[in-house]
């Protein structure tokens, strides 16, 4: 599969909690790490969602959010990834930042070049990836 997504997460389904409108999918990355995704009923059902089954998370890096220094902060965001940045390439007008998450999976974020400087990101750095779990996209094999 050839996607435009940067940050792409195979994984199993851990947990499905089923709504009215909604389901919430945990997926479970290995290492330790989880992402929580909301799709409709509807694409449960497409998709045959069910605990154990494997998916692909898809996750534009665009759709990655990063914050340092949160010890007091709570945030309606369900993925809340704590990781270590391993690159900073800066570009013009923004910078693709590589954190490296507790599990070892590496998730890509896409910020202002200005985001960077105000967090101080740099390798080594400690942060966290936000990501609203309306974001993330599942798929799986056809």
């Amino acid at each position: 599969m050839k996607v435009s997504a940067r940050n792409v997460f195979n994984g199993t389904v851990a947990s499905l909690q089923e709504g009215a409108v909604n389901a919430e999918v945990k997926v479970a990355l290995g290492g330790g790490d989880q992402l929580t995704a909301i799709v409709t009923m509807d694409s449960a059902h497409s998709l045959e969602l069910a605990p154990g089954k494997a998916v692909t998370a898809l996750i534009k890096a665009p759709w990655v959010m990063l914050m340092t220094e949160h010890a007091d902060i709570r945030l309606s965001a369900r993925n809340c990834l704590t990781g270590t940045v391993k690159t900073v390439e800066m570009g013009a007008v923004n910078a693709e930042v590589t954190l490296t998450l507790a599990g070892g999976a590496e998730i890509y974020s896409v910020v202002t070049k200005e985001a960077v400087a105000e967090l101080g990101l740099k390798p080594g750095t400690s942060a966290t990836a936000v990501i609203k779990a309306s974001n993330v996209i599942l798929g799986v094999p056809a």
